[in-house]
Protein backbone atom coordinates (compact mmCIF):
# COMPACT_ATOMS: atom_id res chain seq x y z
CA UNK A 1 0.00 0.00 0.00
CA UNK A 2 1.45 3.33 -1.07
CA UNK A 3 0.78 6.69 0.56
CA UNK A 4 -0.31 9.28 -2.02
CA UNK A 5 2.03 12.26 -2.16
CA UNK A 6 1.00 15.72 -3.36
CA UNK A 7 2.89 16.79 -6.47
CA UNK A 8 4.86 19.98 -7.07
CA UNK A 9 2.95 23.04 -8.35
CA UNK A 10 4.10 26.37 -9.76
CA UNK A 11 1.86 29.44 -10.06
CA UNK A 12 1.84 33.24 -9.90
CA UNK A 13 0.35 35.46 -7.18
CA UNK A 14 0.41 38.98 -8.62
CA UNK A 15 4.04 39.65 -9.58
CA UNK A 16 5.35 36.87 -7.30
CA UNK A 17 6.18 33.35 -8.47
CA UNK A 18 5.25 30.63 -6.00
CA UNK A 19 6.50 27.06 -6.08
CA UNK A 20 4.65 24.56 -3.89
CA UNK A 21 6.69 21.48 -3.00
CA UNK A 22 5.71 18.61 -0.70
CA UNK A 23 7.38 18.69 2.69
CA UNK A 24 9.59 15.67 3.38
CA UNK A 25 7.95 12.87 5.39
CA UNK A 26 4.52 14.45 4.93
CA UNK A 27 1.80 13.09 2.68
CA UNK A 28 -0.26 16.24 2.22
CA UNK A 29 1.61 19.35 3.47
CA UNK A 30 3.26 21.78 1.05
CA UNK A 31 6.02 24.36 1.45
CA UNK A 32 5.29 27.47 -0.61
CA UNK A 33 8.52 29.18 -1.70
CA UNK A 34 8.03 32.76 -2.94
CA UNK A 35 10.26 34.28 -5.64
CA UNK A 36 10.46 37.82 -7.02
CA UNK A 37 12.46 38.27 -10.24
CA UNK A 38 14.06 34.82 -9.76
CA UNK A 39 15.20 35.78 -6.23
CA UNK A 40 13.90 33.76 -3.29
CA UNK A 41 12.31 36.11 -0.76
CA UNK A 42 10.86 33.55 1.66
CA UNK A 43 8.82 30.43 2.28
CA UNK A 44 5.72 29.50 4.24
CA UNK A 45 3.59 26.45 4.95
CA UNK A 46 0.21 28.07 4.25
CA UNK A 47 -0.97 29.27 0.83
CA UNK A 48 0.41 32.82 0.46
CA UNK A 49 -1.75 35.75 -0.58
CA UNK A 50 -0.36 38.78 -2.38
CA UNK A 51 -0.30 40.60 0.97
CA UNK A 52 1.82 37.81 2.47
CA UNK A 53 4.23 38.06 -0.46
CA UNK A 54 4.55 41.84 -0.04
CA UNK A 55 5.26 41.27 3.67
CA UNK A 56 8.04 38.81 2.76
CA UNK A 57 9.46 41.28 0.22
CA UNK A 58 9.48 44.31 2.54
CA UNK A 59 8.88 43.42 6.22
CA UNK A 60 7.89 46.24 8.61
CA UNK A 61 10.60 48.10 10.49
CA UNK A 62 11.11 46.73 14.00
CA UNK A 63 12.29 49.26 16.59
CA UNK A 64 15.47 48.40 18.49
CA UNK A 65 15.14 46.65 21.83
CA UNK A 66 15.20 48.76 24.95
CA UNK A 67 17.92 47.79 27.40
CA UNK A 68 16.62 46.63 30.77
CA UNK A 69 18.46 48.34 33.57
CA UNK A 70 18.64 46.36 36.82
CA UNK A 71 18.94 49.60 38.76
CA UNK A 72 15.51 50.88 37.66
CA UNK A 73 13.31 48.73 39.86
CA UNK A 74 9.61 49.59 39.83
CA UNK A 75 8.40 50.91 43.16
CA UNK A 76 11.79 52.09 44.37
CA UNK A 77 11.67 55.77 45.33
CA UNK A 78 14.03 58.12 43.55
CA UNK A 79 16.47 60.37 45.36
CA UNK A 80 14.90 63.50 46.88
CA UNK A 81 11.40 62.09 46.36
CA UNK A 82 8.53 63.06 48.65
CA UNK A 83 7.68 60.54 51.35
CA UNK A 84 4.67 58.29 50.73
CA UNK A 85 1.24 59.56 51.76
CA UNK A 86 0.07 58.56 55.22
CA UNK A 87 -2.22 55.50 55.28
CA UNK A 88 -5.95 56.01 55.86
CA UNK A 89 -7.16 55.81 59.42
CA UNK A 90 -10.29 53.96 60.50
CA UNK A 91 -12.15 57.24 61.08
CA UNK A 92 -11.74 58.25 57.42
CA UNK A 93 -14.12 56.97 54.72
CA UNK A 94 -12.96 54.05 52.61
CA UNK A 95 -12.80 51.39 55.29
CA UNK A 96 -15.47 48.71 55.62
CA UNK A 97 -18.28 49.44 57.99
CA UNK A 98 -19.88 46.77 60.15
CA UNK A 99 -23.04 45.15 58.73
CA UNK A 100 -26.23 46.65 60.23
CA UNK A 101 -28.16 44.33 62.54
CA UNK A 102 -31.33 44.36 60.36
CA UNK A 103 -29.54 42.82 57.27
CA UNK A 104 -29.93 39.00 56.95
CA UNK A 105 -26.56 37.25 56.88
CA UNK A 106 -27.65 33.68 55.89
CA UNK A 107 -27.10 34.10 52.11
CA UNK A 108 -23.80 35.98 52.31
CA UNK A 109 -20.50 34.25 51.59
CA UNK A 110 -17.50 35.12 53.73
CA UNK A 111 -14.33 35.92 51.80
CA UNK A 112 -10.86 35.44 53.07
CA UNK A 113 -11.50 32.04 54.66
CA UNK A 114 -9.47 29.69 52.46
Amino acid sequence: MSIPVVERKQFMVGKYEVIAQPIQHSAHMLRYTVYLDKTRIGAMVSMPSESDCRFLEKPPIVPPLKIFYVTSKPGRPKKNARPAAAPLEKDQPGFREPIPSDVPVEGMVQRGDG
